[in-house]
């Protein structure tokens, strides 16, 4: 029997997020092991060239989308024995005979929080559940742990976010940890760092790479900071975002600007090249469920610095496979940055990337996730 499972999300592939790279890679999957699979998303996009149905709904003003995507829900929930949740907050109204489970990947309250101005920028995520504000911002929490508490089941890609889950009253029982994946390798990387250099036109000297969305929680301007501790390296800084111009600015106040460049977003192919060229790639951020940055960076042989925040201790192992250093705290990274460039330290660490890898093996994850959903089958 072919089970039948709905896939509804906010966003999708093509479009940049980790929900939407985790679902193009994980249904063809799932298709291969017997599930029948529609798919439902906001957004604009071609719907051909799918191996599923995928229904997306243009991103209109707010309350018109909301009533195209609850209309175009129902018969879907109707028909689905399982309906996977990749966004909280979706208009799924009409039949709850299937099972819902939906998978977090982190607060949606505290990011549209931020989004909104309501708190700062740089409030601190583990802070923001036990603090208490404004009554805008407490009606979004309670939305979410209502929305949460409500589902059948919870999937979350690190034990830290599933502390956090159960911190807003979902039964622990309900939440289940399954690691985040690496997906397919780009074709064509080169074999070593000197060719990943070559053909990226990069001499020898000491090199930082960051790939990140350039928002205040990533910590680029920490990293900024500490940087014009250390003399010679280099940073290049992969990615977009409101920011930019505002760590522009502070590179050259730091009298930096010839020692940070920033590239914008780069195709993942590139990425892939500009890791394995990298001495260290660097995710100095406030917060992370499961880094996929971290994750490709070690596949690529590079080894990592890390903020010791999220999820990133499940991934970093000091001393081993990369350095992990305290949030927010510019003079710890610079003096890790100065560790990471003694004689002998990346070579260390470079030699044990691989190890404990094969927790994120992506068969692993369709393995897990195949069994955690047909648990929830009737």
């Amino acid at each position: 029997m072919a089970w039948r499972l709905l896939a509804a999300s906010g966003i999708f592939h093509p479009e940049a997020g980790g929900p939407a790279t985790y679902l193009s890679e994980l249904l063809p999957a799932l298709q291969r092991r017997g599930w029948e699979v529609q798919a439902l998303a906001y957004g604009s996009g071609s719907t051909n060239g799918y191996p599923y149905p995928l229904r997306r709904i243009p991103r209109r003003a707010l309350p018109v989308r909301w009533a195209d995507y609850a209309r175009a829900a129902q018969p879907l929930l109707a028909w689905a024995d399982l309906v996977y949740i990749h966004s909280v907050g979706l208009p799924l109204v009409g039949s709850r005979r299937a099972p819902r489970v939906i998978k977090i990947v982190g607060d949606p309250a505290w990011e549209r929080a931020i989004r909104r101005g309501w708190i700062a920028p740089t409030e601190d995520i583990d802070a923001f559940q036990t603090r208490r504000y404004s009554p805008i911002v407490s009606l979004f929490q309670a939305l979410r742990n209502r929305e949460v508490r409500a589902m059948d089941g919870v999937i979350v890609p690190s034990a830290y976010l599933r502390q956090m889950v159960i911190g807003w009253g979902a039964e622990p029982a309900r939440v289940q940890v399954i690691y985040n994946a690496l997906p397919p390798e780009p074709p064509d990387v080169p074999a070593t760092q000197a060719e990943a250099r070559a053909r990226l036109g990069l001499d020898d000297r000491p090199l930082l790479l960051t790939v990140a969305r350039l928002t205040p929680w990533k910590g680029v301007d920490h990293l900024i900071a500490a940087l014009s501790r250390v003399p010679d390296a280099h940073l290049l800084a992969a990615g977009d975002g409101d920011q930019l111009p505002a760590l522009e600015r502070l590179a050259r106040q730091h009298g930096l600007a010839d020692r940070v460049t920033f590239l914008g977003r780069v195709p993942r192919e590139q990425v892939a090249l500009y890791m394995k060229a990298a001495d260290y790639t660097v995710l100095y951020s406030g917060y992370e469920g499961l880094s996929h940055t971290l994750l490709e960076s070690l596949r690529a042989g590079t080894p990592v610095i890390a903020s010791d925040k999220g999820g990133n201790p499940e991934v970093v192992r000091h001393g081993v496979n990369g350095l992990l250093v305290p949030y927010a705290d510019p003079a710890a990274l610079a003096a890790a940055l100065i560790e990471a460039f003694q004689p002998g330290r990346r070579a260390a660490l470079a030699a044990q990337t691989g190890a404990g890898m094969e927790r994120f093996a992506f068969e692993t994850l369709v393995q897990r996730t195949d069994a955690a959903l047909r648990a929830f089958l009737r």
